[in-house]
């Protein structure tokens, strides 16, 4: 577990959390357009933000080969790189689609990667961070698969299929399991949920303002405890959702530019 706190954020006013983008899933048939509005909505916020959170699974799925990287994503990739240069911090937090992220991203974008869960202070208010997969102590089985695709022998084993192969094989396992999310979805149980089970035990060991996750593609916004308010994301593919904390409330809201 990560503990970071972050001071100087006074000359901007909000920040920024946005997870589940899926950038270059080859099921969706709009990704160029979800592209030029991801980098849109970057621009768009970027006067104003002091901090940007990429909760994961920005993109269906990224691998890291020594001296290849997954084509397309320009646009992103170039507007990330403007936003940091600018002292922006961006964080990325990988997700169970785009876990294997290596050294290129942060070295070439300058985004600070985070591959477990992170609790900071922001304006003077305690998160607690993640993409949200994984926490879930009664899914053995998800846990499991984690272990796996975790694993760095699976990695460097991957590695040596061509680029062709390894990636037509990983966006059928991306396809299937954003079908398996959208149908557990529907059937989203609040308290009983596992991820509010997680909070509820964070929170008997010390006190969090909010915790902020992605990954089950639903907008929600509940309390846990006395004090404590857990926020899921939504996604990019059909909400176009996105948080925004002003150092005293948190909303999520749906982006409206959406004419390209």
């Amino acid at each position: 577990m990560v503990v970071h706190i972050n001071k100087g954020l006074q000359n901007r006013k909000k920040i920024y959390f946005v997870s589940d983008v899926h950038l270059g899933a080859p099921a969706l048939k709009d990704n160029k357009i979800r592209e030029t509005l991801f980098v849109r909505w970057l621009n768009e916020i970027s006067p104003a933000a002091a901090e940007i959170y990429l909760m994961g699974d920005i993109f269906d799925f990224w691998f890291e080969y020594k001296s290849v990287v997954p084509r397309g994503f320009t646009r992103v990739l170039a507007k990330l790189a403007e936003l940091t240069e600018k002292g922006i911090p961006v964080h990325f937090f990988t997700g169970n689609h785009d876990a294997w992220v290596f050294d290129y991203l942060p070295s070439e974008t300058g985004v600070i990667l985070h591959r477990e869960p992170l609790q900071t202070e922001l304006f003077g208010k305690k998160f607690f961070l993640a993409h949200g997969d994984g926490l879930d102590a009664d899914d053995r089985g998800y846990l499991i698969l984690r272990k796996i695709f975790t694993s760095r022998t699976l990695q460097r084993f991957f590695s040596w299929l061509h680029p062709n192969i390894a990636f037509g094989i990983a966006h059928k396992w991306s396809e299937f399991g954003r079908k398996s999310k959208s149908i557990a979805g529907h059937d989203f149980r609040n308290e009983e949920e596992g991820i509010y089970k997680f909070a509820e035990s964070v929170i008997r060991n010390g006190h969090v303002d909010f915790f902020v996750f992605g990954h089950r593609h639903r907008i929600a916004d509940m309390k846990v405890g006395d004090s404590s308010r857990m926020i899921l994301l939504g996604e990019w593919i059909e909400s176009y959702s996105y948080g925004i904390f002003d150092g005293e409330q948190f909303e999520v809201n749906k982006y409206q530019n959406r004419n390209v």
